[in-house]
């Protein structure tokens, strides 16, 4: 009988040390939320890099990397997804009517932006090969975009042909030549 007492004794000063060193440490623990700092602010030198760190490491999508940011876009796109962008470059940009992209970054325009760059993005990777005349595809703002195959290489919506291939952490990225404009609501 003494045996198991001291045995339950042990075990009680064990289990109540266990207690106090997890409180202890609560204070500690890595996963706290930092202010301010959603998916983005993730430092990670290591890994592969995610759709928003390839933009941004690139000299031709200044503008889209702009925009992402105006529109408050980017924690989402830093996070797992997959995600397949379509990502025009600034020449691309460029194309629009005169003051288009400086009219969609003004603040009281974030939700228009936020529309016209969610059109550019599909949930999941949609590999190259895969693509079909004729497909269509949802994206994230609700809306589809339709493939159409012109020589063999795909064309979205008639007029965004796909100039490059990006693999991303979270994704791919379809460098386009021309920026998809969403349907007229």
């Amino acid at each position: 009988m003494r045996k198991i007492l001291l045995l339950s004794m042990i075990c009680m000063v064990v289990f109540a040390s266990c207690n106090n060193s997890e409180s202890a440490s609560d204070a500690t623990e890595p996963n706290q939320e930092v202010v301010g700092g959603g998916q983005s602010s993730v430092q990670d030198d290591d890994s592969q890099k995610n759709v928003v760190q390839v933009a941004m490491g690139s000299p031709d999508h200044t503008t889209l990397v702009a925009a992402v940011k105006a529109a408050g876009l980017v924690d989402a796109l830093t996070n797992a997804g997959p995600f397949t962008v379509f990502a025009p470059t600034n020449a691309a940009f460029d194309k629009l009517p005169a003051g288009t992209v400086e009219n969609l970054l003004k603040p009281e325009n974030k939700d228009d932006l936020a529309d016209l760059l969610q059109y550019h993005v599909s949930l999941g990777v949609l590999k190259l090969e895969n693509f079909t005349d004729g497909q269509t595809i949802g994206q994230v703002n609700g809306e589809n975009i339709t493939i159409i195959m012109k020589d063999g290489k795909p064309v979205i919506n008639g007029n965004a042909n796909i100039i490059a291939t990006v693999p991303a952490a979270n994704g791919v990225i379809y460098v386009v030549d021309n920026v998809i404009l969403p349907p007229a609501k």
